[in-house]
């Protein structure tokens, strides 16, 4: 490279530095904060799900009362083992698909009456597939008192994978207690389902011989806090690692081309 060029060079090379310096500072401190929000996130997720191990084997509480329920979320009574009354409305069940460890089939949900005048929609157990058109047409004990011991469940709106509620054909791909309520014209209904059957009774309702079999509810989080942590942090070592390498590289590249410019001993050549 002549001299003037590697002159001209330098200025450009300083400014490349300053902004690859700043980009990996950047990537560095994003990559670990999001690595401690990930922590961050792990704490709670264990504090949560310690919480609800306790809250599900409690005893059942009555239902919260109806100026409540605006205030009802996941974090505070999802999974809150509860007990209510009242009689089942004929005419008044959908059935939502469901993969069980007894196979593919429907949870049979019906909504039940209370004393009050509000609904509460009840997730009675699980139907095998071949199940789905008796359920359907005939709803068992409907118009009768009924004493229901569940756990409190969040809806769960949007229909399923790539599916979506069709209430006019019948095809529900998940509990979306709004949607269902709709459907069903309930004018008062709470806004969660309650899952017929307590944890400490779910072996003896796994052996029942009856259907809908109650008792099923599956209680698991989606703890991968500590992968995403483990990642971020990663990808802000690997900028680190990055930069010592760019910084070795300009660090050669540059001492490469001081030693092309001209020094004060130098004299360019002269013409006679």
């Amino acid at each position: 490279m002549p001299a003037a060029h590697a002159t001209m060079a330098l200025p450009r090379r300083g400014l490349r530095r300053v902004v690859l310096l700043v980009l990996g500072i950047a990537l560095f401190l994003g990559f670990v904060s999001l690595g401690t929000w990930q922590v961050q996130r792990r704490t709670w997720k264990l504090d949560l799900i310690e919480r609800v191990d306790q809250r599900v084997h409690a005893a059942p509480v009555a239902l919260p009362p109806v100026e409540q329920w605006p205030d009802i979320n996941a974090a505070r009574h999802e999974y809150l083992p509860v007990v209510f009354q009242g009689h089942w409305l004929p005419g008044k069940t959908v059935l939502t698909q469901a993969v069980t460890e007894l196979g593919a089939g429907f949870w049979v949900i019906t909504a039940l009456q209370r004393g009050d005048g509000t609904q509460v929609l009840v997730n009675q157990g699980f139907v095998p597939q071949e199940q789905r058109a008796q359920w359907l047409e005939a709803p068992p004990s409907a118009g009768s008192p009924a004493s229901v011991q569940g756990l409190l469940r969040m809806s769960e709106p949007g229909g399923g994978f790539l599916r979506t509620n069709d209430p006019a054909q019948q095809r529900w791909y998940s509990r979306d207690v709004a949607a269902i309520s709709r459907a069903l014209d309930l004018p008062q209904a709470a806004p969660f389902f309650v899952d017929a059957g307590l944890p400490a009774a779910t072996a003896a309702a796994s052996a029942a011989p009856s259907w809908p079999r109650a008792g099923m509810t599956v209680i698991r989080f989606h703890n991968s806090h500590l992968v995403y942590a483990l990642t971020w942090y990663g990808l802000a070592l690997m900028v680190v690692v990055a930069s010592w390498y760019v910084a070795r590289y300009e660090r050669r590249m540059g001492a490469q081309a001081a030693s092309r410019l001209p020094t004060n001993d130098e004299h360019p050549p002269t013409t006679p």
